[in-house]
């Protein structure tokens, strides 16, 4: 859980930095977020969770 918060943190400050720099626009980034909830709610994130949770697994192996 610890982690999940910390990489939802990480990326929402990604997302701000981006679009303050002008890398991101501000639609773009939204319908990023939307498609985001909307693939939440879908068959497939259960597994795309897993494969979230494999790869901080094996990147905390490494440090």
């Amino acid at each position: 859980m610890a982690l999940t918060v910390s990489l939802v943190v990480f990326a929402g400050i990604l997302v701000v930095v981006l679009v303050r720099t002008g890398y991101l626009r501000l639609w773009p980034a939204l319908a990023a977020v939307l498609f985001g909830f909307s693939l939440a709610s879908t068959g497939i994130a259960p597994a795309i969770n897993n494969a979230i949770r494999g790869v901080a697994g094996w990147l905390g192996t490494l440090g």
